[in-house]
């Protein structure tokens, strides 16, 4: 007799999204039959997730166009999270572009609603720019399309949950060398946006639970954490030899939030280290004065997509070891997450979240932002290969809990539940 299973693997261990399972049972099968019921009985309830997922009518909604050839944490977000809820089953309609656009789009969903049409509940990907000044122009000629939508929405008893991206703008360094009448005009426009999501959102998510002690206005019992995701990449075996020098990677910025002078500084002086950083051009070249010149055994490369993930498979660790700042207690950067995504032993810095995530989850490790410090780890990775292999085994079991698909489960959950 044979039975055949389909199911989603929702963020579990599985490393496809869609696994089917064959079990020829016969009579005489040498087989642990309370296991393979425990395993269908599994099968069955990821069936009916499944079913429910895809049955959901949905709102996407982002105050800009969705820009396929991103290469920021903020335009590629937005898409990931669209592909995790297509991926998982959910029909959507899209409320996004310019104010235009979003118009016609909000018509067309008011239309269906009268329809008959039902909406389970509306998902939101913020902009780092207050919704208002989201025009190419910046000027606030439609400020009030968004929170008419949102609502109306309310009015029609779908939930709402908008993730939040950034509070930068109430630092002090918010605005520095920009004009200072703009600089004021954001900051109000900021708290209106925050205005609206007290009145209208049923879940407020944020990047981690600590940046909500800086977000005012907002009720905290809305808020809920809902860092980036990886997408699952397709994995491959790799050792570290002590025939070769040990590969570090970083990707990402370079600006006053993400300083690694300290970094540069031990790895010049260990010729078994190689150091690769992976930045946007212009960004190197307006702080390179602040490093030392490169030695041999440091790279800086500008590459994205692809190219870049050529470099972040090649290496042994990756980097997350920055000066900690204010900043970095609540930041979770969408590097963490890629990192764990391809199950790279990640290297951070104490003072900030993402090296508590690191320590506490045991998927690399943490140690002070000193020069001496983080040479002796090194010197020991060198020596002591085998220090990496618990860390692996943490990567490959907590991995896939942090997919995009895994993100997207949860607003699912939350909204719906």
């Amino acid at each position: 007799m044979a039975f055949v299973w389909c199911f989603s693997s929702f963020g579990e261990r599985q490393k496809f999204d869609y696994i089917v399972l064959i079990l020829d049972l016969k009579i005489d099968d040498k087989i642990n039959y309370i296991y393979f019921r425990r395993l269908i009985v599994k099968c069955s309830l990821f069936c009916c997730k499944a079913v429910k997922a895809f049955s959901m009518n949905i709102i996407f909604h982002h105050p800009l166009p969705l820009n396929k050839h991103a290469k920021s944490a903020s335009g590629i977000r937005p898409l990931r999270m669209l592909a995790a809820f297509e991926a998982l089953g959910c029909q959507i309609d899209l409320v996004t572009g310019y104010t235009a656009e979003r118009k016609k789009c909000i018509a067309k969903i008011k239309e269906n609603i009268k329809q008959g049409k039902k909406y389970d509940f509306v998902y939101s990907e913020s902009s780092t720019m207050p919704t208002v000044l989201t025009e190419p122009h910046h000027l606030p000629l439609h400020p009030l399309v968004d929170w008419f939508f949102f609502r109306f929405c309310k009015q029609n008893n779908m939930p709402i949950g908008l993730f939040y991206r950034d509070i930068y703008w109430l630092f002090d360094s918010y605005g520095d060398g920009l004009n200072p009448v703009k600089t004021l005009i954001a900051k109000f426009a900021y708290r209106c946006d925050l205005w609206v999501y007290q009145r209208t959102l049923t879940k407020l998510y944020l990047p981690s639970l600590e940046m909500g002690c800086y977000v005012p206005r907002v009720d905290p019992n809305i808020f809920e954490a809902l860092p980036p995701g990886h997408n699952s990449p397709e994995l491959y075996s790799s050792s570290f030899s002590e025939k070769r020098p040990l590969r570090l990677f970083y990707v990402g910025g370079l600006s006053n939030h993400y300083q690694l002078h300290k970094l540069f500084e031990a790895v010049s002086d260990l010729p078994k280290i190689e150091l690769t950083i992976c930045t946007r051009e212009a960004e190197w070249l307006a702080i390179k004065h602040e490093y030392p010149k490169p030695t041999s055994n440091i790279k800086i490369v500008h590459k994205s997509g692809s190219n870049m993930e050529a470099h972040l498979r090649a290496c042994d660790v990756a980097v997350l070891f920055v000066k900690p700042q204010e900043y970095w207690e609540f930041a979770s950067p969408v590097k963490l997450y890629e990192y764990l995504g391809f199950h790279k032993p990640i290297l951070a810095s104490e003072g900030t979240l993402a090296g508590q995530f690191v320590h506490e989850k045991g998927v690399g490790w943490t140690v002070q932002y000193d020069v001496q410090e983080v040479k002796a780890l090194l010197a020991k990775l060198l020596s002591n290969p085998e220090m990496r292999v618990p860390v692996l085994q943490n990567l490959e079991r907590i991995g896939p809990n942090h997919s995009w698909q895994a993100r997207a489960k949860q607003v699912i959950e939350d909204l719906t539940s």
